[in-house]
């Protein structure tokens, strides 16, 4: 594996996974939630996105987790190994929340610096947002899986004991 497409929802453990099996591998990893927020939650121009995401899809070796569906075909093109978290919604909410309180007060090492966890109306519509877009995002990857080529890998993992044993199979 030289190119690693980490996709789900939020909460599904894509970014702990990144941050597991870049260094199994040999590999950068990269979070698209860097590219997508600036400092204190500042959300970055999709006119600046972009480039930025194609100019990680172009290096020869990454684990590159996280959203921005407008990218997935060039990902996926360039990508040998696709993993999907495909988890249960309330493990995916409970997890959000564990994380909130976890890093509460400081940044995640996913995150920009200063994009501290805080309880604020965003929290809420962060919530609102998971659960109205269980059933979209899901189908907007299973559409794309559809495309793949037959080269790619594609793990579709469903639950944390699937993820571990596929972690356990890994090099």
């Amino acid at each position: 594996m030289k190119r690693v497409m980490i996709v789900g929802g939020p909460g599904s453990g894509k970014s702990t996974l990144a941050r597991i099996l870049g260094p199994r591998l040999g590999l950068p990893v990269f979070h698209m939630d860097q590219i997508h927020w600036q400092e204190n939650w500042v959300e970055r121009p999709m006119e600046e996105k972009l480039p930025m995401a194609q100019a990680v899809e172009t290096q020869d070796r990454w684990v590159f987790e996280g959203g921005m569906s407008v990218t997935y075909g060039n990902r996926m093109q360039r990508a040998d190994m696709l993993i999907w978290l495909d988890l249960p919604v309330g493990l995916r909410l409970w997890r959000v929340t564990k994380r909130l309180f976890r890093y509460l007060g400081k940044a995640r090492p996913d995150l920009p610096p200063g994009c501290h966890e805080r309880l604020h109306p965003e929290t809420l519509r962060f919530y609102h947002f998971i659960w109205q877009t269980r059933h979209d995002s899901r189908a907007k990857i299973a559409k794309l899986l559809a495309k793949a080529d037959e080269g790619l890998k594609v793990a579709h993992l469903r639950s944390p004991p699937e993820v571990q044993a596929w972690l356990d199979k890994q090099p």
